[in-house]
């Protein structure tokens, strides 16, 4: 059973144009995707979707085997965890602590339960410092980090993260990388970061109202015509080595991460 099975989904806003166009998309349990495309593109209205949060105008959207139905949403949401862009979307508790355990304790589990929920999660997403803290007083990048606590908390089987790594510094954003490279949950990873979508996932979906690309990261980089239309660009050191490709005459992909990039120079001296 897919995690995951989206069926010719269509969206519309009221009697608007559909902004999200036969979306065919399987997720296989415990798989790990990212999610790109252009501002516009319908990314988080996808998300939305695939959470429960909205019904598609059109075609069908299957959670763990549960079709997604105005009756079956709680059910749905349920069996994701939605990680949201702006992080004060969804942390609102006095302490963090008390954020944390929000879900479980609406889960109806037993005192043990909850808190031992609340202890793994909080120690999975490094915040158990911040366990007493106020949340509106933490920084983003902490912020984040308490959200996912909250998340791991419910333990759902699939995460869906919208910009998790968005404005964040370059040790908040490695903090949060490094912690979702360590979940055992399968999740979409909606990001303008192919950098951070190199190094998280192997599959890629790109997404332009319609999906217009499903596969690997080594067909999408060769795959110029998708990268133009989305408005996608490598980062920088995929760039450069493409450069030194072109100016030493040799011949290789374009690699996706550092450590690919200086396996390549090595093998030039």
């Amino acid at each position: 059973m897919d995690a995951l099975n989206l069926q010719k989904v269509c969206y519309r806003y009221s009697e608007g144009p559909f902004v999200l166009e036969d979306i065919d998309i399987a997720l296989r349990q415990g798989e790990k995707v990212s999610l790109v495309g252009p501002n516009g593109a319908g990314k988080s209205t996808l998300l939305h979707l695939m959470a429960g949060l909205s019904l598609p105008s059109k075609g069908n959207v299957d959670v763990d085997g549960i079709q997604l139905a105005k009756r079956s949403a709680p059910e749905v949401r349920r069996r994701v965890g939605f990680l949201f862009q702006d992080p004060d979307d969804q942390i609102f508790m006095p302490t963090v602590r008390e954020d944390v355990a929000f879900g479980p304790n609406n889960m109806g589990l037993d005192e043990a339960e909850v808190n031992r929920r609340v202890d793994s999660a909080l120690a999975q997403a490094g915040v158990v410092d911040l366990a007493d803290r106020v949340p509106h007083r933490l920084s983003i990048g902490e912020k984040k980090r308490v959200a996912i606590a909250g998340l791991l908390a419910m333990s759902p089987p699939t995460l869906l993260l919208d910009e998790p790594t968005a404005n964040l510094d370059p040790q908040g954003r490695r903090d949060l990388v490094n912690i979702l490279k360590s979940l055992p949950q399968g999740f979409i990873l909606a990001t303008h970061d192919l950098s951070v979508a190199f190094e998280l996932t192997e599959r890629v979906i790109v997404l332009k109202r319609k999906v217009i690309f499903d596969g690997s990261f080594r067909d999408l980089v060769k795959d110029e015509k998708v990268l133009k239309e989305a408005n996608l660009e490598l980062p920088s050191f995929s760039r450069l080595m493409m450069m030194y490709s072109k100016g030493t005459g040799t011949n290789f992909p374009p690699p996706l991460t550092v450590e690919e990039a200086y396996e390549q120079l090595m093998k030039g001296r």
